[in-house]
């Protein structure tokens, strides 16, 4: 996690700012991270919580201010920054970014980010070397190379899926983000698919051969088969905007991608939770409730998106409306694939707990 100093008392804060009339929360915050720490990435509009502090004002009042913090995730640095001379920023581990700042609420929303069980799992050492070379993963997801099994086992299948449709995920908010290297990003959600799809078959192979599996067959296919729901209609999303050559992206369809990636940052770190259900039931539903609240919200990201689309578009360019029609649906069913993943745990859990 990236902090940043304040400018009055040099603590380590998150980047944040006054509420900016006519523009969303996310958006602002967005633009505050931008501005104070120098980074770009898809924010997801749906908060993670919120906390208070103290601030002292200009005039000498010290003031209660309550925060809507918005997850962000990185994909450029910039090498300046509007206040670079006025703050440091620093990539921290979880919980020292935890230790870090001064706020308790804060402090739990930071620890909210990492379960021990969810960090334990990237330490698990065994490679299937073939699916990690091919896909040339990034420093974000070295560890995927750790959860690639040797053998069978389905929860390594799992988390190892979940770490493709995450990698995927972020793709795609890099193309909606627009930029010269569209094709590139298409190319990598397009292999990380490929890549899901041979785990799927691992899966659905083991699921035939093995006499004691750890849940019910009909929950681990289906738990697997929701999972790639969501990075097929991922690869049905690029071959639209390159068949039909889009290159702008509006302002829903970003905010989308957002909850896109969060939803399967949130499905990665629940997949580990399930080899002890019952020890982890309570997280797991806490995870599964922030997936169902982000696919409401972007149920009405979805409609907003598609009026603002025929408003622009319906009267004088239908085929452009079409289009955008097109892509907001498949935008649509990554999302409501991540709800049918959450609703798959929630009923292992019922189950198991």
């Amino acid at each position: 996690m990236l902090l940043v100093t304040s400018r009055g008392t040099g603590r380590w804060v998150i980047p944040k700012g006054n509420p900016m009339s006519g523009t969303a929360p996310h958006v602002a915050a967005a633009q505050e991270a931008e501005e104070e720490a120098g980074v770009l990435g898809p924010v997801c509009p749906t908060p993670l919580g919120s906390y208070r502090y103290r601030k002292r004002r200009g005039s000498g009042a010290s003031l209660m201010m309550d925060v809507d913090v918005f997850p962000l995730a990185v994909t450029r640095e910039l090498p300046s920054w509007k206040e670079q001379q006025q703050r440091e920023r620093r990539w921290f581990t979880l919980s020292e970014a935890a230790e870090a700042v001064e706020e308790p609420d804060l402090r739990d929303l930071i620890r909210s980010f990492g379960a021990s069980e969810f960090k334990a799992a990237t330490q698990r050492t065994g490679v299937l070397g073939a699916v990690a070379e091919k896909s040339r993963l990034g420093p974000m997801f070295a560890w995927f190379q750790r959860l690639l099994p040797r053998t069978g086992n389905f929860f390594e299948l799992f988390e190892a899926h979940a770490t493709t449709v995450m990698a995927a995920g972020d793709a795609l908010a890099r193309l909606l983000a627009g930029g010269p290297a569209g094709k590139e990003h298409i190319r990598e959600v397009i292999e990380r698919e490929h890549d899901a799809d041979n785990i799927t078959r691992e899966v659905l192979q083991t699921v035939r051969k093995t006499f004691l599996t750890p849940f019910d067959r009909g929950a681990i296919t289906s738990l697997i088969g929701a999972l790639d729901d969501s990075i097929d209609e991922m690869q049905a999303t690029v071959n639209a905007i390159a068949l039909y050559e889009v290159e702008s992206f509006q302002p829903e369809m970003k905010d989308m991608a957002g909850i896109i990636v969060d939803a399967a940052r949130i499905t990665a770190e629940a997949m580990p939770l399930l080899r002890n259900v019952a020890q982890n039931a309570s997280r797991l539903h806490e995870l599964t409730e922030r997936i169902v609240r982000m696919e409401g919200h972007a149920d009405d990201i979805h409609a907003a998106g598609l009026k603002r689309s025929l408003k622009e578009h319906g009267a004088t360019d239908t085929l452009k409306f079409v289009v955008e029609r097109e892509l907001y649906k498949h935008l649509e069913r990554i999302v409501d694939a991540f709800e049918d993943v959450a609703n798959e745990i929630d009923g292992i859990v019922i189950d198991h707990a």
